[in-house]
This record gives structure tokens, sequence and C-alpha cells, in this order.
């Protein structure tokens, strides 16, 4: 079916705050007969305003596409990488504060236990494989792990490397999801703040870009081949 307009960020509330409205919009779009509304407490808890809708999206598509220019998506993040991740944004923080982001990060990696759904796949610029997070021991184990989930089946990966030079999505980070029954969604962050739309015309726009930069990416073994690469240049790097 074809949807209503999904919430995007609006001014005026705290971080962490999801309107009921907005939870009730969703589920009438959607059709998840009252699933949002339900969960409204639990994510005001555990996610910021512009992604609580997000994460939950998340959970119903049946195809997501993900572009990464800087850092590991968050789906594919291994804990200490994670972990370092949050330790850097958030100043005098304590490691109590820091399992409970790692937590609810790990809890949003439960969408790719199964087998079948979601389809996804993902795209990352060859930065997000330099930029050492975490010291080089995590950085190892981060990229084998996405190594490992591409070569299991699990994930259709692909490379955009630094010979292409310019490419379609280098302003931003870009997630693409398809649903059964709905119509399909586009997402896009930067710092504090993250838009969801589902303007066909937006929509649309979103999926050409991710087409082109697909276009110029490498293929899936070459992919593979750079990403285990890096890995190992990481590993043998013990500074």
């Amino acid at each position: 079916m074809r949807t209503s307009r999904l919430p995007s960020p609006r001014s005026g509330r705290s971080p962490g705050r999801q309107q009921p409205d907005d939870a009730r919009r969703i589920d009438r779009a959607l059709g998840t007969d009252g699933f949002f509304a339900r969960w409204l407490e639990d994510l005001e808890s555990h996610y910021t305003d512009h992604f609580a809708a997000v994460a939950e999206l998340e959970r119903l598509a049946t195809h997501i596409q993900q572009f990464a220019l800087s850092l590991v998506p968050g789906v594919l993040q291994t804990d200490g990488y994670a972990r370092a991740l949050f330790g850097a944004y958030r100043p005098n923080h304590t490691p109590e504060e820091l399992d409970e982001l790692v937590v609810i990060r790990t809890q949003r990696r439960r969408i790719l236990d199964g087998l079948a759904r979601p389809v996804v796949w993902t795209l990352l610029d060859e930065a997000v494989l330099r930029r050492r997070v975490g010291g080089s021991r995590v950085m190892a184990e981060q990229l084998h792990k996405v190594a490992n989930m591409a070569e299991s089946g699990r994930l259709r990966l692909h490379l955009l490397p630094y010979g292409v030079g310019a490419h379609a999505l280098m302003q931003s980070l870009l997630t693409l999801m398809t649903f059964e029954d709905s119509a399909p969604v586009a997402y896009v962050e930067g710092f504090q703040t993250g838009n969801l739309m589902d303007d066909p015309a937006l929509v649309s726009a979103c999926q050409t870009a991710y087409a082109l930069a697909l276009s110029d990416a490498l293929s899936q073994q070459e992919s593979l081949a750079l990403v285990r690469a890096a890995a190992e240049e990481h590993a043998r790097d013990r500074q």
C-alpha cells in the first residue's frame, strides 16, 4: 500500500523523544496494528528523536541498501568498534554509559540474525577501511566481520575505492528501505540530525544516487579482497 508521510525530525523536541502522533501515524501508514504506539516508551529510552522510527523500520524492511562514507554502518559494528565510536563523541563518559549504548547497538544487529530477510546491500567508501577506530586490533576484527558476513551470503558488499574520485554519494550516508506492502523510504543522517523521507520524488532521487555510486564500485570479490587486505594491514600495525 502507499504510505502517508512518515515522521521527520521537528524542532522543539528534546533528544530521545518520539511523539505519540508520529507513532500512530507510522502504524497507520504501515498497517502495523499499533506496534509503534505500544513500543513508544521503549523507543524513547533507547534512541534519539531523529532515529527512533528508523530503528523500528529496519525491523520491518525486506530490503536494506546502506551506504557509509566514513564509518561502518551500525548494524554491522562489533562491540569494540561501537564502543570506540561512542566514546569519541561523548565527553566525560562513564564505562557504564558506554556499556548501555553498546547493548542498544547489539540489539539493532539482531535484524541480521535471520537467514532470509532483510536482504542487505552494503556500499562503503574506502575511507571506512582506512580510518582506525578503536585501534588496530578492533579495526582488524571489525573488517574481518564485514568480510565474513559477505562471504557467508548474509550481505552483498561493494567498495568505492579512492581511485574512483568523485561519486554520487560523497556528501552523506544513505539508507534505503523497501517493505512488502508499503512504499520505500530513504534516510540520511548528519551530526545530531537525520531525515526520514517517503516523498516519492525524494526517495527516487536517493535511489538514483545509490545506483550511480554502485555503478562506480568494485565487484563483490574485488571488494572482499580489499577489505581483507585492509584488515591484515591493521592487524600487522600494532601502533
